[in-house]
């Protein structure tokens, strides 16, 4: 999925360094309602799921409002005094709560949700305190206010929250009594912590990316405000730009001259990053899993590849050169959206023919992005529709804009590797259905805890869904999709042993850009957009693909040798979307004690 999920991790997996003072506390967030006919142990858990999503809500209002959460359109955040110690003081005091209701509670499945609700609160307490430890702040001041009001101005948002935007940016800026401008509190923050004897500064790559990426999100916001006709966030946006210059010249005075070039975390904060998204064994025994894999998966490609050049007539029969040959056939402009739609609609007739999953009867959304939203996510991706107070939003398969090549741009600098033919279908599969959308809009249609849908939301537990849709698909689709399938799966096997092995210093980056450029076949533009991932963009996440996929095939197969001839495909994937997005282990509980029986009864 990449960054495709970026708004809901970064309201369930934020930078705890960053939160909301106790300022305008007045502004509470509504409580969510339960829905008509929701039944009883749902209720119970979503009551108690509020003490949490009421303290997401209070540090980090406008990607809780992202997700759903009501009475917080005009609120933002502000990086006041005692950041850390408030964020891990609420988080403890709120898994405090959660715990004292446990021995009350006497239906197992509230009682799992109260389990996860307590682990996530710890979670965000532990590694607040970890970031403070070891890290010097950083906050991205333009990415933010480009976040924050792009959450407001989408085509799914009521009109009537349109003004919110301004009064956004307004306190963004400062324009308004009480606010102090972001770009400000941003520098004192930093300024505090710059003095601190063993910090580690940020990466020298991650600044100079932020720097370079500043105009182009401020950019994003006039879009934004043009394409919705929202008027009166001239003189906001006008400050907010000169703000942002200011912020980015006390980064190349102050900060970036003390830029790390080493990308390692300390060992204990690279294990609790894999374990935020979910991967719960050692680096070593994943990677070794993934190297195994590795192998296993480039034979098959190597096997199929000949078939593939044969059918389509090419000279080389090699993987590597065949892949070539695919990615040449390049889409521009807006050429990806018909052939995506055209994918969706192969890919649904496949699924009902072969009995699959059950398919909603509405259509799934398909659009291409903004300049802005290009930049910001280069790749294909899912945004998900607001898990909390549904009215009826859906999920968006949104395709980035593909601009035409540059003359005399050198082969591979151009990421070419999500906008041509092949692709296509593997990339639906993952993002659309069966993947990502019919993911979210089985928790939202059939209804879901907010524990499970929300707090239980990690990469492990989304991902594995995702890439097992995509290895579901993949024996039904033309050739040449299949092999561009293996060689994604191929790439999620990498980066289990990549990503680990450079930050154990086990594999150097030209290593690793050999194995992504010469065995997974990536262009150098998407290789050097991966290595950035693993070293410091979101060291740890890319790991969660293989690991998630690997988890739920265990329980596919476990599920399918137990129940033998009376094995139901289209029920199983059906029961296991119903779940939401449960860790592993509580999936597995919940097949052998839920659907097993009740598959043997039939």
């Amino acid at each position: 999925m990449n960054s495709r999920l970026k708004a809901l991790l970064r309201a369930l997996l934020p930078v705890l360094c960053l939160t909301i003072s106790a300022g305008h506390a007045q502004e509470l967030a509504e409580p969510t309602p339960p829905a008509r006919n929701t039944p009883q142990w749902i209720t119970r858990s979503d009551i108690a799921a509020q003490l949490l999503l009421d303290v997401y809500a209070r540090f980090y209002p406008e990607q809780a409002g992202e997700i759903g959460v009501t009475g917080v359109d005009n609120r933002v955040i502000d990086l006041g005094p005692a950041l850390t110690e408030r964020v891990q003081a609420a988080f403890k005091s709120t898994a405090g709560l959660l715990e004292a209701r446990l021995p009350q509670e006497q239906n197992p499945r509230v009682r799992q949700d109260l389990e996860i609700l307590r682990q996530d609160a710890l979670l965000r307490a532990a590694s607040a305190e970890a970031d403070q430890r070891y890290l010097l702040p950083n906050f991205d001041v333009a990415e933010h206010i480009y976040g924050g009001v792009r959450a407001l101005l989408t085509d799914q948002v009521a009109k009537e929250r349109y003004p919110s935007a301004v009064v956004r940016l307004t306190r963004y800026a400062g324009l308004e009594a009480g606010y102090i401008p972001l770009a400000v509190l941003a520098e004192a923050q930093t300024r505090e912590q710059l003095g601190t004897l063993g910090l580690l500064f940020p990466h020298k790559g991650e600044l100079e990316q932020q720097m370079a990426n500043s105009s182009q999100h401020l950019d994003g916001v006039q879009q934004l405000l043009d394409q919705f006709k929202v008027r009166g966030g001239d003189k906001a946006l006008k400050e907010l730009r000169g703000q942002v210059a200011a912020w980015n010249d006390f980064l190349t005075r102050e900060v970036l001259p003390k830029a790390r070039e080493d990308f390692r975390l300390p060992a204990d904060l690279y294990a609790l990053r894999l374990r935020a998204v979910g991967v719960d064994i050692p680096p070593a025994e994943l990677a070794a899993r993934a190297r195994t894999a590795f192998i296993d998966i480039r034979n098959q490609m190597v096997a199929l590849a000949p078939l593939v050049a044969r059918d389509l007539q090419m000279e080389s029969t090699d993987y590597r050169g065949v892949i070539r040959v695919l990615r040449s056939r390049q889409l521009e402009g807006g050429a990806a959206l018909p052939l995506y739609r055209e994918r969706l609609a192969a890919i649904e007739e496949i699924i009902r023919r072969e009995k699959i999953v059950t398919l909603p009867e509405r259509e799934a959304i398909i659009r291409l992005a903004t300049a802005a939203e290009s930049a910001s996510t280069p790749s294909p991706s899912m945004h998900p529709p607001p898990f909390v107070n549904n009215q009826g939003e859906r999920g968006e398969f949104v395709l980035p804009f593909i601009p035409p090549p540059v003359a005399g741009a050198a082969p591979g600098q151009r990421l070419e590797d999500f906008s041509f033919d092949a692709v296509a279908w593997t990339l639906t599969a993952h993002e659309a259905r069966p993947g990502h959308e019919l993911q979210f809009a089985s928790m939202v249609e059939n209804g879901v805890s907010l524990a499970r849908a929300l707090f239980a939301f990690n990469s492990v537990n989304v991902e594995s869904w995702a890439l097992y849709a995509e290895a579901e698909m993949q024996p039904y689709l033309p050739l040449d999709g299949q092999l561009i399938a293996l060689q994604f799966r191929l790439l999620q096997a990498a980066r289990a042993f990549l990503d680990p092995g450079l930050q154990q210093g086990e594999i150097t980056p030209d290593e690793a850009r050999r194995v992504l450029t010469a065995e997974v076949v990536l262009t150098a533009a998407n290789a050097d957009q991966e290595l950035e991932r693993y070293t410091f963009r979101d060291p740890g996440q890319a790991t969660s693909y293989f690991y998630g996929y690997q988890r739920l095939l265990e329980l596919r197969a476990q599920t399918e040798l137990t129940l033998g001839s009376r094995f139901n495909r289209q029920r199983f994937h059906d029961f296991v979307l119903a779940q939401g997005v449960l860790p592993p282990d509580l999936l597995a509980k919940a097949v052998k004690d839920g659907f097993v029986p009740a598959e043997l009864k039939r």
